[in-house]
This record gives C-alpha cells, sequence and structure tokens, in this order.
C-alpha cells in the first residue's frame, strides 16, 4: 500500500525530473529549503496544501495535475484482477498510464451515459457498473462496467 505522502512525493519528482530540473532550482522558486523539498519528493514529509501549491507553481504544473496523477496510482493499487476466461491473461481494470492519458478518457464502448435525459431525470444504472470521475475536463463522463 503506498501512503498519500509518498505517492505525492513521486509525482512531483517525476515532473520535476521530465522539466530535467534540479531540487535546488525548484527549491529557490518555490521558496522552500532544499532539504524540507527532498523530503517531500521522498514521501518522507507531510505537504501542507500551501507548500504544495507552491512546489506545483514553481514546477509550472497545475496542483489538479499532480493530484490526478496521484489518485490514479493510488487507484491502480486497489483495483481488483478480474478473473479472465481460460487461456486469457487476468487483467485489471483500465486505469490509465500516463496524467496525460487520462486528462482527457476516451469513451468506453461497456457503458456510456448517453441518454438524453434533461435536468432533474435519474438515469438508471447498474448495481455492477463502476462510476469513474475524472478530473474536471470538457469530456464527457465515462461509465465502466466492472467486471
Amino acid at each position: 500500500m503506498t501512503l498519500l505522502r509518498e505517492a505525492i512525493g513521486d509525482s512531483l519528482r517525476r515532473a520535476r525530473l521530465a522539466q530535467s530540473r534540479t531540487l535546488r532550482e525548484v527549491s529557490t522558486s518555490a521558496r522552500v529549503s532544499l532539504g524540507y523539498l527532498s523530503e517531500v519528493e521522498r514521501g518522507r514529509k507531510e505537504a501542507s496544501s500551501e507548500l504544495l501549491a507552491a512546489i506545483c507553481e514553481a514546477l509550472d504544473v497545475p496542483l489538479s495535475r499532480v493530484l490526478w496523477d496521484v489518485s490514479t496510482a493510488i487507484a491502480g493499487e486497489d483495483l481488483p484482477v478480474t478473473a479472465a476466461p481460460a487461456g486469457e491473461p487476468a487483467r485489471t481494470a483500465a486505469v490509465p498510464e500516463s496524467v496525460e492519458a487520462a486528462a482527457e478518457p476516451a469513451p468506453s464502448t461497456a457503458a456510456v451515459a448517453t441518454g438524453s435525459a434533461g435536468p432533474g431525470t435519474r438515469t438508471q444504472v447498474d448495481g455492477d457498473t463502476r462510476i469513474v470521475i475524472p478530473a474536471p475536463t470538457n469530456g464527457p463522463l465515462v461509465l465502466v462496467e466492472a467486471a
């Protein structure tokens, strides 16, 4: 089980390394000590929301993107492995591999809400359907059927 602080640190470190920036550059820009930023990245310290916002601003990465990355990483650990028919490998429910791929999910053919229901109308959803709520985007809501 991954701790939240470790997942946040991993996400921040990946963002920093993707930009080929040093801890010193980011710590100076975020106005946080180099040692503390290192501790946050290694998952040793719980960062406050203000500190996370400052680090994200220094990295020019939206806080929502970091939190989305963290939530998909943690959700990936919690997804059950589904039984597969004989001759096929077992699989887990689909989780986007990167934040960029997750930012704009493609509609699933399993179960997509496509009704023309107006405001105040309830749509019936099967009990075994898992509703996945992505980070705010302009894309469609995608319902993924649990196997």
